[in-house]
């Protein structure tokens, strides 16, 4: 079991989990939103109670928790080998996925399984070592997105994007430096974006197990970007141009429905 503060992480650990949380703490004479989101939770069978805020406070340990706790079911973990590497949303689609390489920022972390789960990404992968943690922070910052994610940690990155190799998946590694824009990358198959950490970027190691090294187009004056933002902007990459060639390819088929 493990603890998930805020409203919406919160509402969405019960969207998510429904009657498997545990509990529902709530802050007394919170308002008409924590009033809502208590009736939400009674009315799928979870034990709410409600608390002074001083409660609160201690159990989140200081977080911003806007007047919410549960007690929330642990997240599952896939191995490596078992990654889908077709989107069972879109049939005949290939898997996006996303790989953090030193993403030691709870908020950066948890903006990334934000930007996945909203652009699609088949799952999220990161190391056991050289990673913020899976933590109450980090659920916060993903606004609760991460209880529809799915989530491989992995002793090893190079070894995992090798193994993905293996299978028929294109690791990217995002680099301002990259001998290629994204968007000049064939993105239809199965492919791992992999985002490193902004002061750092990606390792060498992580580099050597990719099969491209490509940038993100970029003319202002700063020369890198959080790995948030260039994890969602790469996402979308992959899904404009999936999106185009699945217009061009309904344009050019011959075959028109009868009239």
């Amino acid at each position: 079991m493990r603890l998930v503060y805020g409203l919406q992480p919160v509402r969405e650990a019960i969207r998510a989990h429904g009657n498997r949380v545990d509990w529902v703490l709530v802050q007394q004479d919170g308002g008409p939103k924590l009033d809502a989101l208590a009736r939400y939770a009674g009315d799928q069978g979870i034990k709410v109670q409600r608390g002074p805020r001083g409660d609160l406070d201690r159990r989140a340990a200081g977080g911003r928790h806007q007047g919410a706790l549960a007690g929330v079911p642990d997240l599952p973990l896939v191995g490596v080998e078992t990654l889908p590497l077709h989107d069972p949303r879109a049939p005949g689609e290939a898997s996006v996925l996303m790989a953090l390489d030193g993403v030691m920022d709870p908020q950066n972390f948890g903006a990334v399984l934000r930007s996945a789960v909203a652009l699609g990404a088949a799952a999220v992968i990161w190391p056991e070592h050289s990673s913020a943690p899976l933590s109450p922070a980090t659920f916060r910052a993903s606004a609760g997105a991460v209880e529809h994610a799915t989530l491989c940690r992995v002793p090893s990155l190079p070894d995992a994007l090798r193994v993905l190799e293996s299978r028929g998946v294109t690791a990217i590694a995002l680099d301002a430096q990259g001998s290629v824009e994204l968007g000049e990358l064939p993105l239809s198959g199965p492919v791992v974006i992999v985002v490193g950490a902004e002061d750092k970027g990606v390792r060498r190691p992580v580099r050597q197990a990719c099969q491209h090294v490509a940038r993100l187009p970029m003319s202002g004056t700063i020369g890198s970007l959080n790995a948030s933002v260039a994890g969602a902007l790469a996402l979308y990459e992959v899904l404009r141009q999936r999106q185009q060639a699945k217009r061009s390819s309904q344009q050019t088929d011959p075959a028109q429905p009868a009239p």
